[in-house]
């Protein structure tokens, strides 16, 4: 079991990880105003897509009844296209200070979809960690500065944030029985195909209008790590994370990423380390750790 919720958690942190960097990179994107977000995630979904079918190739083939295809199309559509699409759209309509605080809600979310959804405990232990967690990476955010980016968040990038924070909650809580009933390949090929047909009639007059040339190598490199690490890579692990530990302590690691959006801003002298940082990122980490020993739901 702890050797099961290590794997989980090493998971979690590995694909967090990857969203720390990816967050710079889709800022930067959205910066050049030359990919549509439809045309973006167009891009990551048959990439990953055609990675996930070509690896099922090499895996023990799992015929899925029509009820659970319906249920991985829904899953889809809450976990990779709502959060996506809210996500890419937001990042060039608010600044990156209101993107990452709006969406360290998502913990909190997820909380209260689980103890709906899956009857997990909301106990004082799990909401003390989850509350300490979220002053540190608000404390945290606060205390950095970040170069680039649009100069003044609008209503709708706001509300688009909280969305995606919700969407992502409910794919964590919601999903988590068909998660836990297939393999990581089964279910994300299949995920991946409903995607791409859900936004493919919304892309297409993108693709048509945009111009291709005048996308620079190095966008296409960060478009690249997006299809790679942060589509194919990143969705491989988060449900083995899902299967092992509880969804609130998966959205926890949410907070890794301005943790490490403020270690790449010190590394290319965008930000300064000071004891105050390193005191929120102490805050961050004990949440999670008392959340990680809060009672879970009886077996």
């Amino acid at each position: 079991m702890k050797s099961s919720s290590l794997i989980g958690h090493l998971a979690c942190f590995g694909a967090y990880a990857i969203f720390g960097f990816n967050i710079i990179f889709c800022k930067d994107i959205a910066n050049q105003s030359l990919l549509l977000p439809e045309v973006l995630f167009a891009f990551r979904a048959v990439g990953a897509g055609v990675l996930f079918w070509l690896l099922s190739l090499f895996t023990p083939k799992v015929k899925v009844p029509a009820r659970d295809l319906l249920a991985m199309f829904g899953a889809g559509f809450i976990g990779l296209v709502m959060p996506q699409m809210t996500f890419l759209y937001a990042v060039g309509m608010a600044t990156p200070v209101d993107l990452s605080v709006v969406n360290s809600i998502t913990p909190i979310m997820t909380m209260f979809v689980a103890a709906i959804f899956l009857k997990e405990p909301i106990t004082f232990k799990k909401a003390g960690g989850v509350i300490l967690s979220f002053a540190g990476v608000v404390w945290l955010i606060l205390q950095s500065t970040h170069a680039g980016g649009v100069q003044h968040s609008t209503p709708l990038g706001i509300g688009l944030t909280i969305l995606n924070a919700l969407c992502f909650a409910l794919y964590l809580g919601v999903c988590r029985p068909i998660i836990q009933r297939y393999d990581v390949v089964t279910l994300m090929k299949w995920m991946f195909l409903f995607a791409l047909l859900i936004i493919l009639p919304f892309s297409v007059k993108g693709f048509i209008h945009t111009d291709f040339a005048a996308v620079s190598p190095k966008v296409w490199w960060e478009v690249a790590y997006l299809i790679f690490f942060a589509t194919f890579v990143a969705y491989f692990l988060i449900p083995i994370g899902q299967q092992r530990i509880r969804p609130t302590l998966v959205s926890m690691y949410n907070y890794l990423q301005p943790i490490i959006a403020c270690i790449v801003g010190v590394a290319l002298g965008m930000d300064t380390l000071t004891a105050t940082k390193v005191l929120a990122a102490a805050f961050i980490f004990s949440g999670v750790a008392i959340v990680n020993k809060s009672r879970a739901k009886s077996a």
